[in-house]
C-alpha cells in the first residue's frame, strides 16, 4: 500500500490528556482518534495492529481447541436478573429499555449471555465439555476513563467460556488457556507474569492474572524472587508474623479484666503510640465498613436477624450491610479480600454517622466489645493478647483486651494487604513489589452462574446435573497498548514484527525517476514475497518522512536515496546502525530478515 492511499495525518505533539507513551504514540501516529470521553476510534494503521493481535489470538486458541462463537453485544437483562448482577455488578453497567419497556444492558461482560445460550441445547454429558470464546465488544461505564484505549468505555475483549461435567475437566481447559495465553504473548513480543489474582464480581473458586511489569500499572504485584510466587496485591497472602510486646517479644495472655482509660485526643494509631508509649502491635485497630450486595448469609450473624434482603432469579443479597473489621495496628485492610471474604460485589468504609450508629462512637474510638454488628477478625489478631483497643465510647480505650475471651468474631480470616518485606507464604524469602498491567484473565467460576440461571444436563446414570464453569478473557486495545508501553524510545513506536500494522517502510528521498523506479521494485517484490510493504510517496521533505516513520515504528525501513544507487539503505527500527545493500539483493535481504524476527518470535 501506499501512504497516499491512507487518509492519515500526524501530530508533532500529543494532547494534554494523553499522559503516557502508548496514548500519546497512538494519537500522534493516527492509530486511533478520539470520539468521546472513553472513547476511540481506530483508524486504517490502528486497526490493521489491532487485527494482527486479535489474529493471533485466534490462532492460538483455535489451535488449544476452543470454538468460536459470536453472541450480540445487547442481551436481555432478564438474564442478569437470572443471576443476580442486574443490581450487584453496579453503575458501571450501560442499561437500556426497548420500545417494548423491556430491560437491556449493553454487555460489560457474557459470562450470562454464554451460559443462556449453552443451556438452551444442552442435555446430556455427553456434550461436554463445551469450549468457545468470542472477540466482541464490550462498555462499562468507568468513572475515570484514561490512558487511552489502556482503559477506555467501550473495549474489545476476548472472552472464552467452557461448561465441564467435573473439576479435573475444568482444570484441563483452564490449563490449555493458561498455555496458549503464555504462547500468544509470547508472539507479540510481551514478557508477561503469571499471578494469583481475585476472582472480584465475576465470582468462583480460583483465578490467575497475566501481568505485563508496567510503571503505569493499576495493580500492584507481589514477587518472591526465591520461589517465583506471583500475585496480584488484592489476592497476596504471606506467612504470619508472631505479635509482639515493645521489647520483640510474643505478647502473654493476661487474666486482668478490660480497663477503661481516658484518651481525650487519641484517634489515630500514631496518636496511640504516643499515648500508650507502645508499638502498634499490641493495638486492635476496628474499622466499620459498609457492604453492598452481600450474597453470604448472615441471618445467624449478630444483628442479623433484622437485615433487609433481596431476591433477583435463585440469588439472594443484602442490598446494604455493615462489620467491623478487625486487624493488627501496623498492618491495612486489603478491601478486595473483605469483599470476596463477604461475597459482596463492594465494600467501604463507613462515614461518620453510620459509624455512631454501628458502633456507639465516632472513628478512632471503635472497638470490637460494644460493636453493633458482625465481626470480620483478620488472621494477625488471633495470637495477640493483653491488646489496646477502642472501647465503643469517645475519648477512651480499653487495655487487657482478650481476643477468645472478651468477644466473638462472626469470621475469621486473611483481610491483611501485603506489602514489600512481608515474608513469602511458600518459601518465607522476602517480597518485593512491582506495578502491573493485567492483559489476560482466567477463573475457575465454578457453579456461581450455571446454579443460579438453572443450566441442567443429564448425568451418566440419567440424572439432572449442574455443569461447573471456566471463563477467560483477553483485553485486545489493553495489549495493544501494552506492546506500544514495552516496544518504544523517544522518537515513537518500536513494534514487534508481529503486531506493525506494515512490516517494511520503503522510502524515496523523491518519488521520480530512478529513486521510482527503485522503490517500486522493491514494493512489487517483497509484496510478491508475503511481506507487508508502505510505499511513502509523498510529496514531503525527507526529514519528515523519516520522522513520521519512526513515529509510526515500522519494524524494518528501506531508504531509496539517488546518491546511494544502485544500493539502498537498509534500517531496522530497533538499531541505529543502517546498512548498505544493494538493490538486486535488498528484496531477499530484508524478506529473510522479516521471516528471522518471525521465528523469534514464534520460537
Amino acid at each position: 500500500m501506499k501512504t497516499s492511499q491512507i487518509p492519515f495525518r500526524t501530530l508533532r505533539e500529543a494532547p494534554a490528556e494523553a499522559v503516557i507513551k502508548s496514548h500519546q504514540y497512538m494519537i500522534r501516529a493516527d492509530l486511533i482518534r478520539k470520539l468521546g470521553n472513553g472513547l476511540y476510534t481506530y483508524m486504517p494503521l490502528g486497526l490493521k495492529a489491532y487485527r494482527k493481535v486479535e489474529n493471533i489470538i485466534k490462532e492460538e486458541l483455535n489451535a488449544s481447541g476452543a470454538l468460536e462463537f459470536k453472541p450480540t453485544v445487547i442481551v436481555p437483562g432478564d438474564i442478569w436478573k437470572e443471576s443476580g448482577r442486574w443490581d450487584t455488578m453496579g453503575p458501571q453497567m450501560l442499561k437500556a429499555k426497548n420500545r417494548g419497556e423491556q430491560d437491556m444492558v449493553v454487555s460489560p461482560t457474557a459470562e450470562e449471555a454464554y451460559t443462556a445460550i449453552c443451556r438452551a441445547g444442552l442435555e446430556s454429558y455427553k456434550q461436554l465439555p463445551i469450549n468457545m470464546y468470542q472477540i466482541n465488544t464490550k462498555y462499562r461505564d468507568e468513572i475515570r476513563p484514561r490512558y487511552g484505549v489502556m482503559r477506555g468505555r467501550e473495549f474489545n475483549m476476548m472472552d472464552g467460556y467452557s461448561l465441564h461435567a467435573d473439576d479435573a475437566s475444568l482444570d484441563e481447559t483452564y490449563q490449555a488457556y493458561a498455555r496458549a495465553y503464555l504462547r500468544i504473548f509470547k508472539r507479540l513480543g510481551l514478557k508477561v507474569i503469571p499471578v494469583k489474582a481475585d476472582t472480584g464480581a465475576m465470582g468462583g473458586s480460583g483465578s490467575e492474572e497475566f501481568m505485563v511489569e508496567s510503571e503505569i500499572g493499576d495493580d500492584t504485584l507481589i514477587l518472591c524472587d526465591k520461589c517465583g510466587y506471583a500475585a496480584n496485591v488484592e489476592k497476596a497472602s504471606c506467612a504470619p508474623d508472631a505479635a509482639t510486646d515493645n521489647d520483640g517479644k510474643p505478647q502473654v495472655k493476661t487474666d486482668s479484666a478490660i480497663e477503661k482509660v481516658a484518651t481525650p485526643n487519641v484517634f489515630s494509631i500514631e496518636d496511640m503510640e504516643k499515648f500508650f508509649n507502645s508499638t502498634p502491635r499490641r493495638f486492635i485497630k476496628a474499622l466499620i465498613y459498609r457492604v453492598i450486595n452481600s450474597t453470604l448469609d448472615l441471618a445467624n450473624a449478630p444483628f442479623g436477624k433484622d437485615l433487609k434482603t433481596v431476591k433477583e432469579g435463585n440469588i439472594t443479597f443484602y442490598p446494604v450491610s455493615y462489620v467491623c473489621v478487625l486487624i493488627r495496628g501496623d498492618l491495612d485492610v486489603n478491601e478486595a479480600k473483605l469483599a470476596g471474604a463477604l461475597k459482596a460485589s463492594e465494600v467501604c468504609l463507613a462515614e461518620d454517622e453510620e459509624i455512631r450508629a454501628v458502633a456507639g462512637a465516632g472513628h478512632g474510638f471503635v472497638g470490637p466489645v460494644s460493636v453493633k454488628c458482625p465481626i470480620v477478625q483478620d488472621l494477625s489478631v488471633c495470637d495477640m493478647h493483653d491488646a489496646v483497643a477502642g472501647s465503643g465510647k469517645d475519648g477512651f480505650h480499653i487495655i487487657h483486651v482478650e481476643p477468645s475471651r472478651d468477644y466473638k468474631p462472626y469470621i475469621t480470616t486473611d483481610v491483611r494487604t501485603v506489602k514489600a518485606g512481608d515474608k513469602c507464604a511458600c518459601c518465607g524469602g522476602e517480597y518485593h513489589t512491582s506495578k502491573g498491567n493485567e492483559l489476560g484473565h482466567i477463573f475457575k467460576l465454578g457453579k456461581k452462574y450455571t446454579e443460579s440461571m438453572n443450566c441442567t444436563y443429564l448425568d451418566q446414570n440419567g440424572k439432572p446435573a449442574i455443569p461447573t464453569m471456566g471463563c477467560y478473557g483477553i483485553g485486545i486495545d489493553r495489549v495493544l497498548a501494552s506492546i506500544i508501553e514495552a516496544h518504544s524510545d523517544d522518537k515513537g513506536i518500536v513494534w514487534t514484527m508481529s503486531a506493525a500494522p506494515f512490516q517494511v517502510a520503503i522510502v524515496p528521498i523523491k518519488y521520480a525517476g530512478a529513486m521510482k523506479d527503485a522503490a517500486d521494485k522493491l514494493y512489487d517484490e517483497l509484496t510478491k514475497a508475503g511481506v507487508e510493504v508502505l510505499l511513502d510517496d509523498r510529496a514531503e521533505r525527507p526529514g519528515v518522512k523519516f520522522n513520521d516513520m519512526d513515529l509510526m515504528g515500522f519494524p524494518i525501513r528501506i531508504t531509496v536515496g539517488d546518491k546511494n544507487l544502485p544500493n539502498v539503505e537498509v534500517k531496522k527500527r530497533d538499531s541505529d546502525r543502517a546498512e548498505l545493500v544493494p538493490l538486486e539483493t535488498a528484496a531477499d535481504c530484508v524478506s529473510k530478515m522479516v521471516k528471522d524476527a518471525f521465528a523469534e518470535l514464534n520460537a
